[in-house]
């Protein structure tokens, strides 16, 4: 007999609230409260609220403890190993290496880990955002409050959403028909099948609509909790893949508004601190809640003393590196071919390094100005007749880590491909390889040769991809084909 999602989520996590360690606890997303719990006041809504924040960053969320498992940072450097400018050093303990070869993602049943780890972590999250939405309008306590966790939830569904619906199809434009993703607008329903790309993205614009009314002259606390530039910025992301180009300049002009571009020095600090004046959004990680071994920056950064130092360091292909002129300061954040070691090898980077060489302290990024540049600068070029602001908007953004940088006078296709040379550059190891494989519809192309991919470092076994191969996008998880009753054999991926 097949069961319903809702009360499988729900048993998993009651057996999760009451196996674990306090300490282990106090790592994982406070989500084990009940509806009548939270509807009180707005203050215990906070407190689940912050819960949900927590899940960006748990460990083994859904109860796989595999040291990839830790939120929406391990997504991301999977989407980034199955790119065409990140290089595996050496198998090291093999975590994400069945990404990089394009092997993960496709496993049949019980071995499919990544698609099972993936669709729990954003459900769960859209769970508790349900929860949340459902007792919100009936809690006692100020309205602005009201507003603003309301705001929150809702940019915390269509984020979910988000992820879910271009990993486990493919781009927007073209596939508004294909199947999307069960879509979940209350927390205790029975499943949902699968219906179209458009219904989810349907969904995706109207909350983050809902939520930029709600967040509107709202402050937030900290860059932990999203704020009405987050929402914007997620707008401006939606609005590049459905190929709105106005919507998706105006958006990421928005967004950055009150942000600026970090300096130099502050770029050549790395890529850990939440303060930082260029972030919008992230997580604050304490020493108390750092996740390890199981951690992003273990498997990024050596000086950790993580899988990073075992044999898994992570590099820039020299394809990428050779194209990045010794006036940026982004080419300091990569080892200098030729002076290479053993430990640091050429071409390894140091972008993604924690503040302390030997802490596990390190914060979480999950959005930052430089993108929004990025994106406002690629939809006014492809609006025509915007070249030169495009120019003006991309010289803004690349001067600040290149003094001597400039886009001349080029205009049209050169420009359009110098701002995704810059894109492919700016955003390396920060998740949006694949995606942008996908949205843009070229097909992945890795680099071969000395100082890029395959021998003497891991062999990516994957070189060349067409256009919407079927390996980029992530099979449904066996556990949701046999729990969810609208599901038959047809609904599977190919």
């Amino acid at each position: 007999m097949k069961i319903n999602i809702s009360k499988y989520l729900a048993i998993l996590l009651l057996l999760a609230v009451v196996s674990c360690k306090k300490d282990y606890l106090e790592t994982k997303p406070s989500n084990g409260v009940t509806r009548d719990q939270l509807l009180s006041h707005t203050a215990d809504i906070s407190t689940a609220l912050d819960g949900a924040y927590k899940a960006l960053y748990a460990y083994g969320a859904n109860g796989t403890t595999g040291h990839d498992n830790f939120g929406q940072k391990a997504v991301d450097l999977a989407s980034d190993l199955m790119g065409a400018d990140m290089v595996v050093h050496l198998a090291g303990y093999g975590w994400f290496n069945r990404d990089y070869q394009y092997a993960e993602w496709i496993l049949p049943d019980a071995t499919n880990r990544r698609p099972d780890i993936v669709w729990y972590y954003y459900y769960d999250i859209i769970k508790q955002a349900n929860i949340i939405l459902s007792v919100i309008d009936q809690a006692s306590g100020p309205v602005a409050d009201r507003e603003s966790i309301k705001g929150q939830a809702l940019g915390l569904r269509a984020y979910s959403y988000y992820y879910l619906i271009n990993l486990f199809q493919q781009t927007y434009k073209g596939n508004e028909g294909k199947p999307g993703v069960p879509i979940y607008t209350e927390p205790a329903i029975d499943g949902k099948p699968r219906g179209t790309v458009q219904n989810v993205y349907d969904l995706i614009l109207k909350d983050l609509t809902d939520a930029e009314t709600l967040l509107a002259n709202k402050t937030m606390p900290d860059k932990v909790h999203i704020s009405v530039n987050v929402i914007r910025g997620f707008r401006a992301r939606i609005a590049m893949l459905m190929e709105d180009w106005g919507a998706a300049a105006t958006y990421a002009n928005k967004a950055r508004t009150g942000y600026s571009p970090m300096t130099s020095a502050q770029y050549g600090q790395g890529f850990s601190q939440i303060s930082n004046p260029e972030w919008m959004w992230g997580s604050l990680i304490t020493a108390d809640q750092a996740t390890i071994y199981a951690s992003f920056f273990s498997h990024m950064d050596v000086a950790t003393g993580g899988y990073a130092s075992l044999g898994g360091q992570k590099k820039i292909t020299k394809a990428l590196y050779d194209q990045i002129p010794s006036t940026d300061v982004r080419k300091t954040l990569f080892r200098t071919p030729g002076t290479g070691t053993s430990t640091y090898p050429d071409y390894n980077q140091t972008k993604h390094h924690v503040p302390t060489p030997g802490s596990w302290v390190a914060d979480y990024l999950y959005m930052r100005a430089a993108e929004m540049y990025l994106i406002e600068a690629e939809a006014l070029q492809r609006q025509g007749g915007q070249d030169a602001n495009a120019r003006t908007l991309l010289e803004t953004l690349i001067k600040t880590r290149n003094p001597s940088y400039s886009a001349g006078t080029l205009s049209g296709q050169s420009l359009l491909d110098e701002i995704l040379l810059q894109r492919r550059i700016e955003l390396w190891g920060e998740g949006f390889a694949l995606m942008d494989i996908k949205r843009l519809k070229t097909g992945l192309h890795r680099a071969t040769g000395a100082g890029n991919h395959g021998s003497p470092s891991l062999d990516p076994v994957v070189y060349n991809l067409p256009n919407a191969d079927p390996t980029m996008i992530m099979k449904i998880p066996k556990r949701e084909m046999d729990n969810n009753a609208t599901f038959t054999a047809a609904d599977q991926n190919p």
